[in-house]
């Protein structure tokens, strides 16, 4: 692991992850998409850390500012895991299954910037 020598190295690193944690704040603006990866245990051991990475670099490097990427803990579909939810402004949540770091990507092209969801991934389309 590399040390940070300098108050200058330290400034650089701070800067270079400002925008993941901008991307996680302002979470109760109904008018922002809403991106909740399951980070339980179970989707840990799936790889969700990979796809909640793809996720967040996706949305960053589209400039996507109207997004908000968060973990949340288990949704009850351990079989699905990594699971993926998207909530857009005035529409019902939909809900991913076996989401890899290039279907989140995907995710992130289609559904949040064209408004396309891919069908073959959605387990569920709402939550009571």
């Amino acid at each position: 692991m590399a040390t940070i020598k300098s108050l200058d190295e330290l400034k650089a690193l701070r800067d270079k992850y400002k925008g993941n944690v901008d991307m996680r704040s302002n979470l109760g603006d109904e008018n922002k998409i809403r991106i909740a990866v399951g980070m339980a245990t179970c989707g840990i051991a799936s790889g969700s850390r990979e796809t909640i990475n793809a996720i967040v670099e996706e949305v960053k490097a589209l400039g996507l500012t109207n997004v908000s990427v968060v973990q949340t803990g288990c949704l009850g579909y351990c079989y699905a895991e990594p699971v993926v939810e998207v909530s857009m402004p005035g529409k019902e949540p939909l809900l991913y299954g076996s989401i890899n770091a290039s279907k989140a990507k995907e995710i992130v092209h289609k559904h949040l910037k064209k408004g396309e969801a891919i069908g073959d991934w959605v387990i569920e389309r709402s939550r009571c």
